[in-house]
């Protein structure tokens, strides 16, 4: 499985993104060198699809499957984007406070910790639907790695679109997030752009 190695603040640095939208409260004190240089056209596509491939932890081949089927979708494809990347499970997880940060939310449900309406899911790609039961399941529900995970996220602020049980480690998505409610820092219309080349 490929994985991204490079430092998690040198990349927020490169991308010109604050940390705490990875749920990271660490901030860099460097700055990037090559700020000054003004980037051409298909520089700001390339780095606004790279900021939303590193948000979610997606690879650039999946990356391009959602944008195909956001295409596909009624409505605008990059609000489509958004949409799709957002109801990841792994995502999910990560907005209901399960998790520190996107990526040890993919973790949890690699290692089968994550129950949908029941069913144990251990694909963080999953994408979840309106009514879908999201829950720890019952054995991992008492171990210390929970109780510490939500004294850091007890007082992260949950979507309008999902609904969170933080005592009984549960959630409902109560409908999907339009894109006004996604508040990640990408101009999504620049990644159009950049796939309608």
């Amino acid at each position: 499985m490929a994985r991204d190695m490079v430092p998690v603040l040198k990349r927020c640095r490169s991308l010109g993104l604050d940390p705490i939208y990875l749920g990271i409260d660490k901030k860099s004190n460097r700055q990037s060198i090559r700020g000054n240089k003004k980037k051409s056209e298909y520089g700001q596509q390339l780095l606004e699809k790279q900021k939303a491939k590193f948000i979610y932890g997606v690879l650039e081949k999946p990356f391009r499957n959602y944008f195909k089927k956001a295409n596909r979708m009624k409505g605008a494809p990059g609000d489509n984007l958004m949409i799709l990347l957002e109801s990841r499970l792994d995502n999910v997880v990560f907005r209901l406070g399960f998790a520190r940060t996107r990526k040890e939310a993919r973790q949890i449900v690699g290692h089968q910790h994550v129950l949908v309406n029941g069913k144990r899911v251990q694909i963080p790609s999953y994408l979840v639907k309106a009514g879908d039961v999201i829950e720890i399941r019952e054995k991992s529900k008492g171990s210390q790695r929970y109780k510490d995970i939500l004294e850091v996220t007890g007082a992260r602020l949950v979507p309008e679109w999902l609904e969170a049980d933080q005592e009984n480690l549960s959630g409902t998505v109560k409908m999907l997030p339009t894109r006004e409610q996604i508040d990640v820092p990408v101009n999504e219309m620049l990644i159009v752009e950049l796939y309608s080349k």
